[in-house]
């Protein structure tokens, strides 16, 4: 869809760009932040639909895998209606095989959009029962590892991929192998998978990967510019993958300080996918960042209430907690400690070792994390929790870790001056607390007082760190209680 030119722009840019900035890393990708299985769909809905079965005699065959993903869903959205239609024709049992790979991805269509993770395992069934008819089945099995990629099962993804890579090679193998090596931590490896798929297939999938590894390098105006060709991209067609890369823009604008930037794309954002919780989430930072507390409480009661994760929770209660609403701040934190285990364990972990609370909870489940999920947000959570449970020296060694690739992200940054200042080594802590006070619009309220007191300790015995002009603010009078969560 894009013009010749612009696709040979994006080679050059991302070639260069990120060359120049290490070594061999030419392209990248992302994962957890871009909805690469449902971007998928648009491809795969493009195959013939008079495309033969592979096995027409076990076509009519309801296996009990068939039975559940043939449950009448509601009928609310575009997405129900197409899973209905895609039933039906299951039913008819004809072409059944096309038909559940349609039906698998409609339902990650539908997990995305509705952001209920039971429909992911409802595309699970869907390739179980292809796998059934047949067993060597590359539609299935790229299916599946998308599947198993949403679920943070991506060392089973890899393996997946890895075969589709050396069976087929398609730019959307190489993209699926990129986004599960990237989430371990293996990001050499993840960076030749990316260039192999924008060597194949420069688009909006290609792209949106080039912006988030800039992104993760410390080029934040070379993420704007590939994720600027992303949105040039984007079709209406795909609203929730339209919505997402306008989000995701909008949050490197907000990074770089362009507020008026930043608020323009998450309202196109939410025009494009009505009520959004990224985007919705976004725009509460934003609003909260500014002090215009009752919008920014308003906008992430709407995204808590569509996705009750505990980054989102997270947020709201601190907004909340700030407009000066304890109880309903308290009653957020209570359901981030009583699901976060569940639904986020690294936010968890996270949030209880900023709060203080459960050192030992928040260091055995960043470690839990950490076995299956070993990017640098990953060794800044383990970071984090060793530093709550005192071990001073090993969180210093972990936030090292954290820090080898050059992410320049507030929290990040916030966590190694913290950290460094703890553990002594006065130089690293000063240079961490001025990138971090650079970007303090980012963060959180509790999260910005700290860094305002650690870095004004610092500035007492050497005026070094200037803090930043914003307002700080006042959480009330349970911000520092030790509760143990129900997790």
């Amino acid at each position: 869809m894009l013009a010749e030119h612009k696709m040979e722009t994006c080679k050059q840019h991302v070639g260069e760009a990120a060359s120049k900035r290490c070594g061999k890393i030419r392209i990248s990708g992302f994962a957890l932040f871009l909805p690469t299985a449902c971007l998928l769909a648009i491809f795969l809905s493009q195959k013939s639909e008079n495309e033969p079965n592979k096995a027409p005699a076990a076509a009519a065959t309801f296996d009990n895998a068939l039975g559940l993903v043939l449950t009448p869903q509601a009928s609310n959205s575009r997405t129900d209606g197409e899973i209905s239609q895609l039933q039906r024709r299951i039913r008819e049992g004809r072409n059944v095989e096309l038909w559940l790979d349609r039906l698998g991805w409609a339902f990650v269509a539908k997990a995305r959009e509705s952001f209920d993770p039971g429909f992911y395992k409802l595309a699970e069934e869907c390739a179980r029962s292809i796998e059934m008819r047949n067993p060597q089945s590359q539609e299935a099995m790229l299916l599946r590892a998308h599947v198993l990629q949403n679920l943070h099962r991506f060392k089973e993804s890899e393996t997946l991929a890895r075969r589709l890579v050396q069976q087929r090679g398609l730019s959307f193998d190489y993209g699926l192998l990129g986004d599960a090596l990237m989430e371990q931590g293996k990001l050499n490896d993840a960076v030749e998978a990316y260039q192999q798929m924008m060597n194949l297939k420069p688009d909006l999938r290609a792209y949106a990967r080039a912006a988030h590894m800039r992104w993760l390098k410390g080029d934040l105006e070379g993420a704007i510019e590939a994720m600027q060709l992303a949105v040039s991209a984007a079709s209406t067609q795909d609203a929730e993958s339209a919505a997402w890369v306008n989000t995701r823009l909008a949050f490197y604008e907000f990074q770089a300080g362009r507020i008026n930037e930043a608020e323009q794309r998450c309202a196109l954002a939410l025009l494009l996918q009505d009520n959004y919780p990224p985007a919705l989430l976004l725009k509460g930072k934003i609003l909260l960042a500014q002090t215009r507390l009752s919008d920014a409480v308003g906008a992430l009661q709407n995204a808590v209430k569509l996705n009750p994760l505990p980054e989102y929770q997270w947020t709201l209660a601190e907004a909340l907690r700030v407009a000066g609403k304890e109880n309903e701040a308290s009653a957020v934190e209570a359901q981030i400690c009583q699901r976060g285990a569940s639904s986020d364990p690294r936010t968890l972990a996270l949030y209880l070792a900023t709060r203080h609370e459960s050192p030992e909870t928040a260091l055995r489940l960043a470690r839990a994390e950490f076995d299956s999920r070993g990017d640098v947000f990953s060794h800044d959570a383990l970071a984090w929790s060793l530093a709550a449970a005192g071990k001073l020296t090993e969180a210093h060694s972990e936030m090292q870790r954290a820090l080898a690739e050059g992410t320049q992200e507030a929290r990040l940054l916030f966590h190694a001056g913290v950290i460094a200042s703890q553990a002594g080594h006065s130089a690293d802590a000063d240079r961490w607390l001025r990138k971090a006070n650079d970007l303090s619009h980012l963060l959180l309220p509790s999260e910005r007082n700290e860094l305002q007191t650690v870095a004004a300790r610092g500035a007492g015995k050497k005026a070094s760190v200037a803090p930043n002009p914003q307002k700080t603010f006042s959480l009330g009078p349970s911000t520092a209680r030790k509760t143990q969560p129900k997790t």
